[in-house]
């Protein structure tokens, strides 16, 4: 058999069409949605992602500002400026881009955002409602991985669900979403002791460890769901998953790309947070 490709690009235009319509209901009441992203230092990859996520605005009707700080920026500096950000009512969405320089707290920077402005969903109290099924927001991966699965009708409830990988932003926040969507969920690492007897039995299978093409086809269930969160680059400057996608895809019956899967959803999920944002706000000051 030959897996079906979960096309993120795809399900990203749709979901970007009707968030611009989302977008055009607001303007209709004199309301732009408004994104700030604060980018301390000149990481490559980071100036990329706010480029990428700037030019995502444009396109769903996001208003958005880029706060460039030098990376010796003292962390102060950077937390009167999320404060200042809390109390402008025309920014629905405040976005700290990750990794800070050493010298910076992440989880004190984090913990600054308004929690009604925390659209990445990484707020203590956006993730620790995460156990509850109600966070404000979601955090931009998982929700977007939920989207692809709920766009090509992938069973969840009663399913065996194996994710690897146990990050803040991926891992943790994933196991706990598919288990609220009734999945029986098993959560593994890349240093799991004999992964693949896992690995083996998942229904969906979610990868978001940073190695490389570390999931084989000997540990994939045939038929099984497939989603490689990993982006890596190779020695030869070509990207490539966590999933060795061209074994994999033989014997997995729905499988993501990289790139072209994953990716391009966690931006679209970061404006439809920021809309939705906008449209809480407008909710609130109803009353």
């Amino acid at each position: 058999m030959c897996a079906d490709i979960i096309d993120g690009n795809t399900i990203a235009s749709k979901i970007r069409a009707e968030l611009r319509i989302r977008a055009q209901a607001l303007a209709a009441q004199d309301i732009q949605p408004g994104l700030a992203v604060i980018l301390v230092g000149d990481d490559p990859a980071s100036c990329i992602y706010v480029r990428n996520k700037a030019k995502a605005c444009k396109e769903s009707g996001i208003h958005s500002e880029v706060y460039n700080f030098p990376g010796e920026t003292p962390q102060d500096v950077v937390l009167e400026h999320i404060q200042t950000l809390n109390a402008n009512p025309k920014i629905h969405g405040i976005l700290v881009q990750l990794p800070l320089p050493p010298h910076f707290e992440s989880r004190r920077i984090i913990a600054a955002i308004s929690v009604e402005k925390d659209v990445d969903g990484f707020h203590p109290c956006n993730v620790g409602a995460l156990v509850t099924g109600h966070a404000l927001f979601y955090p931009c991966t998982p929700y977007g991985v939920m989207m692809m699965l709920k766009e090509h009708s992938v069973l969840i409830e009663g399913q065996h669900a194996v994710v690897v990988g146990r990050s803040n932003i991926v891992g943790k926040p994933m196991s706990l979403m598919l288990l609220e969507n009734g999945a029986t969920v098993t959560i593994c690492t890349s240093k799991t002791r004999d992964l693949a007897m896992y690995t083996q039995t998942a229904d969906i299978l979610v990868v978001a460890t940073g190695k490389p093409c570390m999931i084989t086809a000997d540990m994939v269930k045939t038929g099984a769901t497939v989603i490689d969160v990993g982006i890596n680059r190779t020695a030869t400057g070509s990207l490539c998953g966590d999933v060795d996608f061209a074994t994999v895809k033989e014997k997995a019956g729905l499988i993501t790309p990289v790139p072209g899967g994953v990716g391009p959803m966690t931006i679209t999920m970061l404006m439809s947070n920021t809309i939705e944002a906008a449209e809480r706000a407008i909710h609130a000051n109803a009353f």
